[in-house]
């Protein structure tokens, strides 16, 4: 190939679909995101340019002229997936009513009516598909000539140890692009172990004196009463009936299940959430020490290395970083799916 393949990476956070980009070989020229708090950990991991700024009012001419002439411009993001999400869509008592936050996709067909990239990547919840904003998504990006392709997949097939279901859109001008098959099958899925098993123990409210961000919140008695009664894919039914929460008690609480457990070695992890390190909030007990997870075990099975710095940093937003974060290892993939698909046809005439 005589040219290069450069990257902008929308909604960047933290860089989790940078660094897999980077990963697969594509330079990342810049991620841009309102969020400055991820600044130095996006550019420190990364040695990418970050552009603090509000998407809504943001000149992508500016962004535009960062691409060097003649070189393939690839255009990524991950619009934030609150609003899309299943807890949001129940939420709302009117299925049509829109959130302020889904025009973020509206920007996002913004910057590629400026920029015109050859090939555009992106990232979300399965539930934004059944959305109007995404229709007219997919619908613009047909009308300016691409060709494009979207799929739920499940990270597990893919590298990903967690039970994560994710849609990646692919669409390029230069021909048909296809999201990539899977490239794990069960009996080789990554899992909690494979991910975690080598870190130090911790306890409860400890931090780990050499890695700092292998640190654990601390619990109150009755959670490490509770704990000490899960059961790796266990849940609250596992416990002696006074330790359980009022509302379980009840014939309504019947259902909740997908909280206070522990996690099992041989199996992948719940979806990491913002809220991975609090044991109350999932299913995030370790699978045999008596605590939560630690940010950094949050990190690795999010698929980042074991030396991603995530700046200094409170733990809490730490942890929202990470949750919200696009696992790197998917990045990798949609990476080198990229490349192939350059390879293969070559570099657009316009």
């Amino acid at each position: 190939m005589t040219t290069k393949i450069e990257a902008i990476d929308l909604f960047c956070g933290v860089g989790g679909l940078t660094y897999g980009l980077k990963q697969a070989g594509i330079k990342v020229l810049a991620g841009l995101d309102n969020d400055q708090t991820c600044r130095t950990a996006y550019e420190k991991n990364n040695k990418a340019e970050f552009i603090e700024a509000d998407i809504s009012k943001y000149d992508f001419k500016a962004a535009n002229a960062m691409y060097a002439p003649g070189n393939t411009k690839v255009l990524v993001g991950c619009a934030p997936c609150q609003p899309f999400s299943s807890h949001s869509f129940k939420q709302r008592k009117d299925k049509k009513e829109r959130d302020d936050r889904w025009n973020l996709l509206d920007h996002f067909v913004r910057g590629i009516k400026t920029i015109k990239p050859d090939v555009v990547s992106m990232e979300n919840v399965p539930g934004v598909v059944k959305t109007d904003v995404f229709e007219n998504f997919v619908g613009t990006l047909r009308k300016q000539g691409y060709f494009v392709d979207y799929k739920v997949v499940y990270a597990p097939d893919y590298g990903v140890p967690q039970n994560r279901r994710r849609l990646i859109l692919l669409a390029s001008r230069l021909g048909e692009i296809k999201v990539p098959n899977q490239t794990h099958s069960k009996d080789k899925y990554v899992t909690v172990k494979d991910a975690i098993r080598n870190l130090p123990k911790i306890k409860a409210g400890e931090i780990n004196k050499i890695d700092k961000l292998h640190q654990a919140k601390g619990l109150t008695p009755i959670n490490q009463q509770r704990i000490r009664q899960s059961k790796p894919g266990g849940t609250w039914r596992d416990w002696d009936k006074e330790l359980l929460p009022h509302c379980y008690r009840k014939e309504s609480g019947e259902s909740y299940t997908s909280v206070y457990g522990r996690m099992s070695w041989g199996d992948v992890s719940p979806t990491i959430t913002t809220q991975f390190t609090n044991y109350g909030s999932g299913r995030f007990g370790h699978p045999e020490q008596h605590r939560a997870l630690s940010l950094r075990e949050g990190a690795l099975i999010q698929t980042f290395p074991s030396d991603y710095d995530f700046g200094n940093l409170p733990s809490s937003r730490i942890g929202r970083h990470i949750g919200n974060a696009v696992p790197p290892q998917l990045g990798i993939v949609i990476g080198r799916a990229i490349q192939n698909h350059i390879e293969q046809h070559g570099t657009s005439k316009i």
